[in-house]
């Protein structure tokens, strides 16, 4: 009896106090509850929590991580390099550790700025997607306004990633208020159509006091004066950020996406 009660103690004391094996991808994931890692103090306290809040929001409705990382000194490496081994060693993703995830870098020391997509993101936001996400978020850099780009980074990102890929993101139909503009023009004209055809058919046309016995047409003439062809010079767009780049992969081998920039 003493063996089973000494038994019974130890199965409770395994239930009450339960072996989690250490290094495991539990810590990992308590890594990815932050969004945004201000090392370079761009942002206030009030500023990050609402970004937190914002990128915590739009990342779950897309299933991917919105990451902020600024910093002033990035230990002698490229801003790409840098970026590559936080995500690596912070074990970054919204579905599993090294998972989905977007991260937008900025090297305060270089001024520079480097987007970049990973997994789901590297196909919602390709290079092309990023370019434009870079240019839209630029001028608020230069200008020191860190939360708006910021903010315009985050929701900007949340909405390419719901527009499939291949498609132009910034294509008028996918505008909200163009497809409220255009079910109202839609439903006028359903509406005008059904008044006009509730009033009864106009039988009198044109030809109703015609006739056709006595009139025809006397002369017809084309007169050709000339053809005129203009050329202009298409004017360049000398205010786009200088930038590119490209995607990569990082040391650990996860590939990504990419764009980067100079602010």
């Amino acid at each position: 009896m003493r063996g089973k009660a000494w038994f019974t103690l130890l199965l409770s004391l395994l239930f009450l106090f339960p072996v989690f094996p250490l290094g495991t991808s539990g810590s990992a994931f308590a890594d990815t509850k932050q969004k945004v890692y201000d090392f370079a103090g761009l942002l206030t306290d009030k500023e990050k929590k609402e970004l937190e809040a914002l990128a915590g929001k739009y990342g779950a409705e897309r299933k991917t991580d919105l990451i902020i990382l600024t910093t002033d000194d990035t230990q002698g490496k490229d801003i790409v390099k840098y970026m590559q081994d936080f995500y690596d060693e912070k074990a970054l993703g919204y579905d599993r550790p090294h998972g989905n995830c977007a991260i937008l870098t900025v090297d305060m020391k270089n001024r520079e700025v480097y987007l970049a997509g990973f997994y789901e993101a590297e196909k919602y936001l390709d290079e092309g997607r990023l370019d434009r996400i870079r240019e839209k978020i630029t001028p608020d850099l230069k200008r020191g306004n860190y939360f708006d780009a910021f903010r315009s980074y985050i929701e900007t990102s949340h909405r390419y990633m719901g527009i499939r890929p291949g498609v132009d993101p910034d294509n008028i139909l996918f505008n909200v208020w163009f497809q409220l503009l255009a079910s109202c023009a839609v439903g006028g004209i359903v509406v005008g159509v059904m008044a006009y055809n509730s009033g009864g058919r106009v039988t009198v046309n044109e030809r109703t006091y015609q006739d056709t016995e006595k009139s025809r047409v006397l002369r017809k003439t084309d007169h050709y004066i000339r053809t005129s062809v203009s050329k202009r010079r298409k004017p360049s767009n000398n205010n786009r950020s200088r930038g590119g780049g490209g995607g990569g992969v990082t040391g650990g081998g996860h590939s990504h996406s990419g764009s980067r920039g100079s602010f």
